[in-house]
């Protein structure tokens, strides 16, 4: 194989203008990706202009919105962890048993783990858009609609690992979720459903403003009844490096969490929504034998910050093999190609090859230098917890409203956002989990398009979901992970039932 154009990349990387490029990109990215809502579409659109004005080239403009991806993958960690708030789409999984930690006065301990794993993660997944991007690019454009809603349907599956003690709440949240993504204009038929005549629901319920409604908002009700209770949310604990423990026991977590969130980045469209609860949920049905997930594990943690970051590796191989954006950043990244008069494709590499090398060696790096800014960081982090309700909840409100309508200058997106927040705060207070009405929403989506655009191709004929060759071996995983549980199930019983009782 031949790697000569990464060995390009990093003498342009490390020329000292795109590394201090690479840094002042990673930093803003950590803190765009704290904040809610903006996440890293909103910041790399925010900065492309300025970055294409400042005449850089465009080597060192995509180091600088590749740093600002990362370092938004690891930001969004922070809130998520510390206040229950994800910063991004990929951050919600990462809240159930970041917080649970948080609470538990290990604040810190979360902050190095997930940046541990984060980091694990984020480097594997170069490794693999450095060797396997030509390989998987193929496997890419092997998805069809119909492979795509044989994927949502093993998603699905693997959901059902979160049901736990209240499979009944677990399956109504999934269902309102479902419900969710129905709001908005048909594709197909041109149809208006459930929008009451109000044309800004034409487009559906955005997920920024279900997310921030759902987390914050109600994160903020919850925090002001505790204090009206004179309960206490958040314990403080002086320790804010990890147990070396803990961090073995993430061993496999993480690993198993970058591999999935590698593969996931690739087929365009998924996200790290996506791959971090299937990360999550597998790692659920392979560790969960005490019933610790979403109590505060750290292998809960571990799985879905690993996902996280390989997933941002893994949209750039589609990207720069095929022209095809792998995420919703990534398209923007596109987009800044074209303003170099740049067209990515399979003759990318031999003919630009400072370009994408410059870019694979920035993303070896910026993991680096994540690490090295985010670690340190952890104490200061943690201290946010230290601040008094009566400033920590206003500024969760402002931060949400002020996000919500940066990204969609509508007050009717505030208004959804605050009465969201009630719903869910009420729905918290029943008992209710909000992850499965998060992945309801965002998996079925993507599985009701995919599976009315197969009919149409096929002419109404469901045989198509059975066709392919990806199709059936989806189909075989997905009822393994459907009937291996009753498997293990039976088998533990008659293990029980054939060992000798003790008088």
């Amino acid at each position: 194989m031949d790697l000569s154009y990464l060995w390009t990349g990093f003498s342009v990387a490390l020329s000292p203008m795109n590394i201090v490029i690479g840094f002042v990109g990673c930093f803003l990215g950590t803190m765009i990706g704290a904040l809610p809502a903006i996440g890293p579409i909103n910041g790399i659109a925010l900065l492309l202009p300025i970055a294409y004005t400042m005449g850089l080239p465009a080597e060192s403009t995509m180091i600088l919105l590749a740093g600002i991806y990362s370092g938004a993958e690891y930001g969004g960690r922070i809130s998520s962890i510390l206040l229950n708030v994800p910063g991004d789409a990929g951050a919600v999984m990462t809240a159930l048993d970041g917080n649970p930690l948080a609470r538990q006065g290990r604040a810190g301990e979360a902050l190095m783990i997930s940046g541990l794993s984060s980091f694990v993660g984020g480097i594997l997944g170069v490794v693999g858009l450095t060797f396997f991007a030509p390989l998987l690019s193929g496997l890419a454009v092997g998805f069809g609609p119909a492979e795509y809603f044989v994927l949502m349907i093993f998603a699905f599956v693997t959901l059902g690992s979160m049901v736990g003690s209240q499979p009944v709440k677990t399956l109504i949240g999934c269902v309102i979720g479902l419900m969710l993504a129905t709001v908005g204009l048909d594709a197909t038929s041109g149809a208006y459903r459930f929008t009451f005549d109000e044309p800004e629901l034409g487009d559906g319920i955005e997920f920024v403003v279900l997310v921030i409604g759902l987390f914050s908002i109600s994160e903020a009700m919850l925090m002001l009844e505790h204090q009206a209770s004179g309960g206490s949310v958040i314990r403080i604990a002086g320790r804010t490096f990890a147990r070396w423990a803990d961090i073995v026991r993430c061993t496999g977590a993480t690993l198993r969490g970058s591999v999935i969130g590698f593969v996931v980045g690739v087929l365009p469209g998924t996200g790290a929504s996506v791959a971090s609860a299937v990360s999550y949920t597998t790692e659920k049905r392979i560790s969960d034998r005490d019933g610790t997930f979403g109590k505060g594990d750290v292998r809960g943690l571990a799985a879905p910050e690993a996902a996280n970051n390989a997933t941002a590796a893994g949209a750039f191989v589609p990207m720069l093999t095929l022209g095809v954006p792998g995420s919703g950043t990534t398209a923007v990244m596109l987009g800044a190609l074209m303003l170099y008069n740049i067209q990515p494709g399979p003759q990318l590499f031999a003919e630009r090859p400072e370009l994408v090398g410059g870019l694979i060696a920035s993303l070896y790096i910026g993991n680096v230098l994540l690490l090295i800014m985010n670690l340190p960081l952890v104490s200061l982090f943690s201290r946010v917890l230290t601040l008094p309700n009566w400033i920590l909840v206003p500024g969760i409100l402002v931060l949400s409203i002020v996000g919500v309508y940066s990204t969609h200058a509508s007050m009717l997106s505030i208004l959804m956002m605050l009465g969201i927040g009630v719903v869910g705060w009420l729905l918290r207070k029943l008992g209710f989990d909000m992850a499965p009405i998060i992945l309801g929403f965002v998996l079925g989506r993507v599985m009701e398009v995919n599976l009315r655009n197969a009919l149409a191709i096929s002419g109404g004929d469901l045989s198509i979901l059975f066709q392919s060759s990806i199709s059936i071996v989806l189909w075989i995983m997905a009822a393994a992970v459907a009937v291996l549980p009753f498997v293990l199930s039976w088998r533990a019983r008659q293990v029980r039932a054939a060992a000798p009782q003790v008088p």
